[in-house]
């Protein structure tokens, strides 16, 4: 079929034609790669942009499915109007790019295949609606079960959340959730601001500050107890002047917001010699303005970040932070998954503890140390 350029017909509509004519008349078959974006912007003559528009429309219809870091593949098609239970599990991510969230999806998507199971992705962008409509449509196809990585910040169940647990169906949240009676798999986060705040103490820093998220983000603020914890069992009050909040939600401003604190940091008169950063974004925006301003880390400042994200280890200092067990929680999501699907037991709340990863940044010397009680 392929495209015509002087239809009227937008482009990426008339490439979701022609994807899904070539599936319809077996020319793409079951778990077959539809090829990388770039070879699609090549075949069609056409922007990445709309190549991803026209990926992202299939994917929503059911019709492909994406390997994070793999490509994109043919989906399993139900032959009872997509209303028969596939063995197929939704993962519903706020955002693809996620640096914390896409490796808890590799691992949901290794652990899934292993099983005989298959993967759908998708990302909501940050929009409430738009997940709600994703999560609706995930069970119209008939997926086995939901995994849930909302990154909202209301950390109650919504209607749709609710309506999932009401009913029954397979589901669970893999980002933060306060409500007891949800599904959820993930860290012990105050724990984690508690061991990263300890090790600050027993490498001798005195003015130990802390930057958590932005106002109303629950997670940021149990991190920020941890920190507290371990300020008082070592005999020390909180600085509210070495406090600090991250300006701004979400985490793509993430790295922007720590590095304006960085700079503001680094004019302060009695500055912290130390601090505990509520993620690792942030942790790398903060330390690249502070190496600005020929500040050395950890010197004149050591810095802790939180999550152990890929680049985290490749910094230009290499940070120090706290390692979520990203592995462990889509090894468990996908396990909870099948075990309510087989209507067997599974625990409703599943937490686990971070472990601190210890690198230049603090001390130089680049070690696990094992601190869990």
């Amino acid at each position: 079929m392929g495209i015509d350029f002087h239809n009227s017909k937008p482009l990426y509509l008339q490439i979701v034609d022609d994807i899904r004519y070539q599936i319809e008349s077996g020319i793409l078959r079951v778990d077959d790669q539809v090829g990388s974006q770039n070879e699609l912007a090549q075949k069609y003559n056409v922007s990445l942009i709309t190549v991803k528009k026209a990926l992202s429309e299939l994917i929503k219809e059911g019709l492909l499915y994406s390997r994070v870091g793999k490509g994109t593949y043919v989906a399993k098609q139900s032959t009872e109007g997509h209303k028969k239970s596939s063995k197929t599990i939704g993962i519903v991510l706020q955002d693809l790019k996620s640096p914390f969230f896409s490796l808890i999806a590799q691992e949901a998507e290794n652990v899934a295949f292993s099983k005989g199971y298959s993967i759908l992705f998708t990302h909501s962008s940050g929009q409430i609606k738009k997940e709600e409509s994703q999560i609706a449509h995930f069970r119209e196809m008939g997926v086995s079960g939901l995994i849930i990585a909302s990154m909202t910040h209301e950390y109650r169940a919504n209607a749709t959340i609710r309506k999932l647990h009401n009913e029954g169906f397979p589901y669970v949240m893999v980002s933060y959730i306060h409500d007891p009676d949800i599904y959820f798999v993930g860290t012990d986060h105050e724990y984690g601001g508690y061991i990263a705040t300890q090790h600050l103490i027993e490498q001798d820093y005195r003015r130990i500050g802390c930057i958590h998220g932005e106002k109303g983000n629950l997670v940021g603020f149990l991190r920020y107890k941890g920190y507290m914890r371990a300020l008082n069992e070592a005999g020390r009050e909180v600085d509210e002047d070495l406090v600090f909040r991250l300006p701004r939600g979400g985490e793509w401003y993430d790295f922007t917001s720590g590095y304006e604190i960085g700079k503001q940091i680094a004019g302060m008169k009695n500055r912290p010699d130390a601090v505990f950063v509520y993620n690792d974004l942030a942790a790398l925006g903060f330390q690249r303005a502070v190496l600005e301003q020929e500040m050395q880390i950890p010197e004149n400042i050591a810095v802790v970040g939180f999550d152990n994200i890929d680049r985290a280890a490749y910094a230009r200092v290499p940070l120090t932070t706290v390692r979520q067990p990203t592995d462990k929680i889509g090894e468990l999501a996908v396990d909870i998954i099948l075990k309510r699907n087989n209507n067997q037991y599974s625990p409703v709340k599943t937490i686990l503890n971070p472990e601190l990863i210890v690198r230049a940044s603090t001390m130089g010397v680049e070690r696990t140390v094992d601190l869990d009680t």
